[in-house]
């Protein structure tokens, strides 16, 4: 059975769990170590979910059906 795949919103609530929970000062050293790590792999998931959702904005249909960049830095 295949693990499903968490949301980027669970993803970003479970990784703002783990940053408050290493502010606090309270985790002993190894959890806070184990608990770094895994905050840095969904910071990564994240971080590659924003940029993916960022290419599909991106490329904003008209209304001639082509496809127009859109800049959303800008």
């Amino acid at each position: 059975m295949e693990k499903e795949e968490k949301t980027f919103e669970e993803n970003l609530e479970e990784l703002e769990d783990i940053v408050k929970k290493l502010e606090s000062g309270e985790v002993p050293l190894d959890h806070a170590i184990d608990d770094f790590n895994k905050a840095m792999k969904l910071a990564k998931i994240c971080d590659e979910r924003l940029k993916k959702a960022e290419t599909m904005l991106s490329k904003i249909v008209k209304e001639d059906g082509t496809e127009e960049d859109f800049d959303i830095d800008e």
